[in-house]
């Protein structure tokens, strides 16, 4: 159900380009991390979702400014650094630069540091319903966990974190979930190990775009799927 205060009763909001990633660890088992809203986050507070976010100015700079969100957002919010062999170090590095005042796209070009875009397979995208006051156009990414990194999430902007298989973070009763982020968990939990995930995103091709609507039902506003 949705709060009446999230319904828009304007004109449609423009969806704000955004992007979210799914960072994988191991392959058969395989697992992905998730991280949870502080209560007073503006989106989906206190649910459980993955790294990411909206598009900044910054990230325009970049040929591909979503890769470029996406990047910057896992290491904003979890200190996860898509790069090329890079440590814990590096990430240290970065952190210092970015906390000193300088921008994220040029505390990389400073440590001579690339993001590795083509790490991230699209493999979703969702707008949200034109009913609602917050809208996004959210690109779904996936990527595997870089080797000697340690997830370090930000304070403020996650309170939890944890690394779960799609099926338990369905079925869990401690984990809520935000319909777009429960929608997206059923489309790879049947996916037998990492390797076929990844096998199935390369061959999607063209990605439709998903836009559920929101009705009203005798319960309250309720999201709907064609």
């Amino acid at each position: 159900m949705l709060p009446p205060a999230a319904i828009n009763d304007g004109p449609p909001v423009t969806p704000r380009p955004s992007a979210t990633v799914l960072l994988i660890r191991g392959d058969d088992p395989w697992e992905l991390l998730m991280v949870r809203r502080p209560g007073g986050a503006d989106f989906a507070p206190g649910a459980y979702v993955f790294p990411g976010g909206t598009v900044h100015e910054d990230d325009r700079v970049f040929e591909d400014e979503l890769c470029a969100a996406a990047v910057r957002e896992l290491f904003e919010e979890v200190g996860v650094l898509l790069v090329p062999g890079a440590r814990d170090a590096d990430c240290a590095r970065l952190r210092e630069l970015v906390e000193a005042g300088t921008s994220f796209g040029n505390a990389l070009t400073e440590l001579g540091l690339v993001p590795a875009f083509d790490e991230l397979l699209l493999f979703a995208r969702w707008v949200t319903p034109a009913l609602l006051r917050r809208r996004f156009d959210a690109r779904f990414y996936l990527a595997r966990v870089p080797e000697g990194q340690t997830i370090r999430p930000q304070p403020g902007e996650v309170t939890d974190w944890l690394w779960i298989a799609p099926s338990r973070a369905l079925t869990s009763p401690e984990i809520t979930l935000v319909y777009a982020t429960r929608v997206v968990l059923e489309s790879v939990a049947d996916a037998p190990d990492a390797a076929a995930l990844f096998a199935r995103a390369r061959a999607l091709g063209e990605i439709p775009i998903v836009e559920p609507r929101i009705v009203q039902t005798e319960n309250g506003w309720e999201i709907v799927r064609d």
